[in-house]
């Protein structure tokens, strides 16, 4: 068995490939990037000769087929969506099984931001989507569309819960990776980047749809800000979080659901800063004149941050997870919970973020390969990693020391 990953020098592609790596019955696992000398320093680390680096220009459509028909499945692992929907498109085409960690439900493609997603000539976004779905199906080919954290682990554990219940009424996801506690206070807005920070900002400025009241409406990403106290694993620490995108899936997989958002989890103060950014216009993308000069503020802004972002010597994070899922049961009110609190493994040079994106990809991909995940077409994690799947995953994730708590309270 052989498998592909498309971003293989970056943090998670990395974790993937070196996970993949332990499984005595993979015997082939290629990296793709742009430049030998990242996938060269990838495969010192990983430290396997099952690593095979492969320098590709994923623009050349026909190099990447050839490649992909090399191999059985493909992990991609790319930052935006002019590059997934690239490597997505190829695949589909070559007829090689995928799995993609971008928060993006491809089938109902996000409008807004598209990160310079190139639609067919002749198609809109929308048929674009359905298009991509249909022709899957079509070439017999299984891509699992959204695994990683979120989406990933908050969308196989909120679609557990939700299947616990004869009705489920309201579900809302709560997740995110943070710096320790102790980074954070060196940091500015209390973060630190343990993911493409240009991404994260899309996250934050673009309109979204949640399910409020039954119906999908379209809100501000940032608000409906929310405090709740983390005091699970040993740990007691007050958070907050707020609407970000990043479970699409579920307007579509679950519309029965009354309420349905995800939301992402920050230190205290961190979302008061970034709206006070938001209100300066220095998130925004539209170039403003400067001295005669042409600039756009969110780009001008990440140039200054980044450097003050980026993790000090030592420095560590943690990967937050608190799901609710609430409905009824034998005719009582019941809610499911799940709890989550990742760390760093300092011993191997692996962020928490690097092992809860890039581990649930990795067992995905293994999934794939040893016929497990059968469905074709575009296939949401909810809807294939379920029943005694959904057991096997959750056995995988505590042999990586990735523990996920489930508790479930009726009303009296």
């Amino acid at each position: 068995m052989k498998a592909l990953v498309f971003g293989g020098s970056g943090k998670i592609g990395s974790a993937v490939a070196w996970d993949l790596a332990k499984d005595d019955e993979i015997e082939a696992i290629g990296i793709v990037g742009r430049h030998i000398e990242s996938l060269e320093r990838t495969r010192r680390w990983i430290g396997s000769d099952k690593i095979i680096p492969h320098v590709l220009d994923i623009n050349n459509k026909t190099e990447m087929i050839r490649l992909m028909r090399q191999y059985d499945v493909g992990a991609i692992t790319l930052p935006d969506r002019k590059t997934s929907y690239k490597v997505v498109h190829c695949a589909i085409e070559a007829g090689l099984n995928i799995v993609d960690t971008i928060e993006e439900f491809h089938r109902t493609p996000d409008p807004y931001e598209t990160e310079g997603l190139e639609v067919p000539k002749g198609m809109t976004l929308k048929e674009y989507g359905e298009w991509l779905h249909e022709k899957a199906v079509e070439n017999g080919v299984t891509f699992v569309d959204g695994m990683g954290f979120a989406p990933g682990l908050s969308n196989i554990t909120v679609g557990e819960g939700i299947r616990k219940m004869d009705v489920a009424e309201r579900a809302i996801a709560r997740v995110g990776g943070i710096p320790s506690k102790e980074a954070a206070r060196k940091h500015p807005l209390r973060y630190m980047i343990t993911w493409a920070f240009e991404h994260v900002l899309r996250e934050y400025m673009i309109k979204l749809n949640v399910i409020k009241d039954g119906k999908i409406v379209e809100v501000d990403a940032g608000t409906d800000l929310e405090k709740f106290r983390f005091n699970k694993f040993g740990k007691d620490e007050e958070l907050e979080c707020a609407i970000t995108p990043g479970m699409p899936s579920f307007l579509f997989t679950r519309p029965q659901l009354k309420e349905f958002a995800e939301k992402t989890i920050r230190w205290p103060g961190h979302w008061e800063g970034v709206q006070t950014l938001k209100e300066c216009g220095l998130l925004d993308l539209e170039p403003v004149d400067f001295e005669g000069v042409k600039i756009s503020p969110r780009k001008f802004f990440l140039s200054i941050i980044t450097p003050r972002l980026l993790p000090n010597e030592g420095e560590t994070d943690v990967c937050v997870m608190y799901n609710t899922v609430e409905g009824k049961k034998d005719g009582k009110k019941v809610k499911v919970e799940y709890f989550m609190w990742d760390e760093a493994d300092t011993k191997n040079g692996i962020s928490s973020m690097m092992r809860v994106t890039g581990f649930p990809l990795a067992i995905a991909t293994k999934m794939i390969l040893s016929g497990k995940i059968k469905e074709k077409g575009i296939v949401a994690p909810e809807d294939c990693i379920k029943g005694e799947l959904y057991k096997a995953f959750l056995t995988e994730l505590e042999k990586r020391n990735i523990k996920i708590l489930e508790e479930v309270s009726y009303e009296k």
